[in-house]
């Protein structure tokens, strides 16, 4: 009598807690970010969806899995702190929230935006260039930054208005 045929059954594979953390990270944070969290809460947030996740042995079913798993921990968090801080989150379907995510993040979590912002910003030279570093760096008033680039507090208003509109151009050039 012949025996039935062997089938193997794929099982999870445990991954390390340090490797999730690294290769996830980053784009856990940025989903916060994108969902409304300031950069403080974002963290904050994501070191307890690792904490949360990590508790028990997690099983790793490849990166997409994972991440969606770990955008699914931060989201319900999130929500949970703005219910303590009675702040009303606003009503859209978590579902549209991941579908937009997935189709502008995809696997990278954002890292192939990042990547074409910054060879966007290689190109950026001038004015605009300070511009954008005295206020994203060094978080300069809009009054400091017009004495500093000779502009009025209105001029440096529409500067910013137009280089980040040039930057949105250019990294969805580079996306594609």
């Amino acid at each position: 009598m012949d025996s039935p045929p062997v089938t193997t059954l794929q099982m999870p594979r445990r991954t390390e807690p340090l490797t999730i953390v690294r290769d996830h990270q980053a784009g856990v944070w940025r989903y916060l970010r994108y969902l409304g969290c300031d950069a403080a809460q974002a963290e904050d947030l994501t070191q307890e969806t690792f904490l949360s996740v990590l508790r028990q042995p997690f099983e790793d079913r490849g990166p997409a899995r994972t991440g969606a798993y770990l955008r699914s921990v931060a989201r319900n968090l999130f929500l949970k702190a703005m219910r303590r801080r009675a702040i009303e989150p606003a009503t859209i379907d978590p579902s549209d929230l991941d579908a937009t995510w997935d189709q502008l993040c995809g696997a990278d979590g954002g890292d192939s935006y990042l990547d074409a912002l910054r060879e966007c910003l290689d190109v950026l030279d001038g004015r605009g260039r300070e511009a954008l570093r005295l206020r994203y760096e060094e978080a300069r008033p809009r009054a400091e930054m017009a004495a500093a680039l000779g502009l009025s507090s209105d001029g440096v208003k529409t500067m910013l208005r137009r280089v980040r509109e040039l930057l949105k151009n250019c990294v969805e050039r580079r996306i594609g």
